[in-house]
């Protein structure tokens, strides 16, 4: 394990990185930033979920002179999905420096863009299409550039960039670092890399599989609408110690937390949008047991390292098969036997065989809990509590008020009345969750079957897209499909706007 304060960075970066909520740095992170950090150009090979974003972003801001106005950084990613994601993340490991970032990409007001060029952004995130577009107009100069990255290469090949990213590279000072990240690495990927990079150092981190053994990892296929009672009766069947409950987006963990404190839960969730100061009170509490579930959404548990967890409840279905090897592995932890369930809803039965074949390990079908047997795990639990208490506690205060009580009520009876007084029966509270979409099918990942519906100029396809949400960070923007994209479009201008407004 590397922790991020090992890797010599500057105090800023260290500001932002732990307002993140980020300790641990991910194998790419931890091999990428060092390298990096000494000016050599990198090929990193690493699939989507390991991190890649802040593996080249933490040094590209660490390098940026802020009394430079001119653009000092490029980033080229396949999608605008891909490029919003990216400068969002940028956004916030520049904060602590006050990086100014901005995004550009197809399908957006070319002038809204030109205007906010004009407020000199020190990084440039952009699709290959659109970075050329405003370089062919001026723009965007590239004279004063000392780092590129190439993201997702080998899906820019895919989609047919390659032109393009070399017409980019060529407007780019010779004397400059280069970063490029491709899960694969193709004839034509190779070719780039010898004749735009210089003696490049090869980072390459496959992609997690699961070597843990003590998890017991199961399924359990239902609707949606059953989701949130099968959750409870879980809980009230199993009694983890210490339990992680993962939603897909922050709605869902806000609405979550919220629902299970209504049924009587010791609940509280955790996701992108808390201060620093709430999520650290927040898993101080659940570290400390003061809270029994912890809710939360891929971003907000990533690099965090929480011991003791019993059982983790995958509530959606993670975006990608990474996704869930790391959720997974926040239990069965230092020889302890751990627990995953996650729950699928019919819809996403092919995500469910992309993670079982990711894992190499076919989970076991988990029948739907019943209130039954919801009532009868209570009831176990207190009388676990109870044979406990006879067994290692000094009754002696106690004994002449039992004495008493056996006077007037057999034995049964009175043990029965403990049981009943201490066992929390099943809470039916109706409670109304938001529907979420389905996790998107992935090609590469969950979807096999090719890039149908592609375009170019990151504009985005119609069917068939793959998410490029990056390094877990799919929280970020909202789920339910085009009617949000076009506020999801805006992010990072609008947070390039908030950063003017700080700067002044």
């Amino acid at each position: 394990m590397t922790l991020f304060s090992e890797l010599g960075l500057d105090r800023t970066s260290m500001k932002s990185i732990e307002r993140m909520g980020f300790e641990e740095a991910s194998p790419i992170q931890a091999q990428t930033i060092p390298l990096a950090l000494e000016g050599k150009d990198i090929i990193g090979q690493a699939q989507t979920g390991t991190g890649k974003t802040a593996a080249f972003g933490i040094p590209l801001i660490e390098n940026i002179d802020l009394q430079d106005d001119n653009v000092q950084g490029i980033v080229i990613a396949p999608t605008r999905e891909l490029a919003i994601q990216v400068s969002e993340e940028l956004f916030k490991l520049g904060y602590g420096k006050r990086t100014r970032v901005m995004a550009v990409y197809g399908g957006q007001d070319i002038d809204r863009q030109i205007r906010a060029l004009k407020k000199k952004p020190h990084i440039i995130v952009g699709t290959p299409g659109r970075l050329l577009d405003h370089i062919k107009r001026k723009n965007i100069k590239l004279g004063n550039v000392h780092t590129v990255v190439l993201d997702e290469a080998d899906e820019m090949l895919n989609m047919g960039f390659i032109e393009d990213i070399e017409s980019i590279l060529s407007n780019v000072p010779g004397e400059r670092q280069t970063l490029l990240f491709s899960a694969t690495m193709p004839e034509p990927i190779r070719k780039i890399a010898e004749r735009f990079m210089k003696d490049p150092t090869l980072v390459r981190v496959k992609a997690k599989e699961m070597t843990v053994s003590l998890i017991d990892q199961y399924y359990v296929e239902l609707r949606e609408n059953e989701k949130f009672d099968t959750l409870a009766r879980l809980l009230d069947i199993q009694t983890p110690e210490l339990a992680i409950v993962f939603g897909r987006t922050k709605r869902r963990v806000d609405e979550l937390s919220s629902a299970l404190n209504v049924r009587g839960y010791s609940a509280e969730g955790i996701h992108g949008d808390l201060s620093q100061a709430k999520r650290l009170s927040v898993l101080k509490k659940f570290k400390e047991g003061n809270i029994d579930v912890l809710v939360a959404t891929d971003v907000a548990a990533r690099g965090l390292d929480i011991s003791g967890v019993t059982h983790v409840y995958n509530f959606d279905i993670p975006q990608d098969p990474e996704s869930y090897v790391h959720r997974i592995g926040r239990t069965g932890r230092a020889g302890k036997h751990g627990e995953a369930i996650t729950f699928v809803t019919p819809r996403e039965r092919g995500q469910l065989a992309a993670v079982e074949h990711t894992t190499k390990k076919r989970m076991e079908k988990m029948k739907t809990p019943t209130l039954t047997e919801a009532l009868e795990g209570q009831q176990k639990a207190v009388t676990e509590r109870i044979v406990n208490t006879v067994e290692n506690e000094d009754l002696s205060l106690y004994l002449g008020q039992a004495e008493e009580m056996l006077q007037k009520y057999s034995a049964a009876d009175l043990v029965a009345a403990a049981l009943k007084s201490l066992t929390k029966e099943p809470d039916a509270t109706p409670i109304k969750l938001t529907d979420e979409a389905p996790a998107p099918m992935k090609r590469g990942g969950y979807n096999k079957s090719g890039s149908n519906g592609r375009q170019r100029n990151g504009r985005g396809p119609s069917t068939g897209r793959k998410d490029y949400s990056g390094a877990k960070r799919r929280d970020s923007r909202k789920p339910s499909g085009s009617s949000n994209r076009s506020n999801n479009s805006n992010n990072s201008n609008n947070s390039y706007n908030k950063r003017e407004k700080l700067n002044k």
